[in-house]
Formats: C-alpha cells, sequence, structure tokens
C-alpha cells in the first residue's frame, strides 16, 4: 500500500466512524501518547527493562498506531506525505551522502538494523 492511500484509508475512515477528525493539537497530543506506548515496548523488549505481568510485546501496533495518527495530522493540515518523504529524503541524500558513511563510529557491527 502507498503512503497516499494509507492517507485516503484513514480519511475515509474518520468520515465513516470517527465523526470528525479530532483538533491538530488534541493529535499532537495524542501522536506523544503513541510514541511514549512504543519507547515502553521498546524499553523492555530491546532495553533492560522486563514486560510486566500483562503486558505484550504489540511493537508493530503501537508504530501502527503512531502512522495512524501521523496520517490523521497530515490529512487535516494539508500535507501530501508521498510528496513530503519524497523531498526529505531527497534533503537527507544531499546533506548526508557522506556524512554516515566517513562516520567510524557505524563501522562497529552493533546495531540491530536489518
Amino acid at each position: 500500500m502507498s503512503l497516499k492511500k494509507a492517507q485516503k484509508m484513514v480519511d475515509e475512515w474518520i468520515h465513516a466512524y470517527g465523526v470528525r477528525y479530532f483538533s491538530e493539537l488534541t493529535n499532537m497530543t495524542a501522536l506523544t501518547e503513541e510514541v511514549g506506548e512504543l519507547a515502553r515496548v521498546m524499553a523492555r523488549k530491546y532495553g533492560d527493562q522486563s514486560f510486566k505481568s500483562g503486558e505484550k510485546d504489540n511493537l508493530s501496533d503501537e508504530i501502527a498506531d503512531i502512522l495512524w495518527v501521523l496520517l490523521c495530522i497530515a490529512n487535516q493540515t494539508g500535507v501530501d506525505v508521498t510528496q513530503a518523504f519524497r523531498e526529505n529524503l531527497e534533503k537527507k541524500t544531499k546533506r548526508d551522502k557522506d556524512r554516515h558513511i566517513n562516520n567510524p563510529k557505524l563501522k562497529s557491527n552493533g546495531n540491530h538494523n536489518q
């Protein structure tokens, strides 16, 4: 699914089931809350904390919640996420094309990226 399609699906869902978008400020605070929930899972899964009784590893759901709220904010502020992401990637490529390759701190194989 494309970002454009995801944005459209969120908008259609809001109008079918959500009555209306929450205010931009409410969505910003919801985004902050969702990022905190992702942080909690990350601390337990990859950090030194352990899951409490009844908690589960719902990493993918927390990431999807963040994407949902971001798409809501984009829709209500008129941001085309596909275009914004494309422009952001171009900016990062131009700015950082040599920076990370030449960073000796990144030469070690200690990261968890795939």
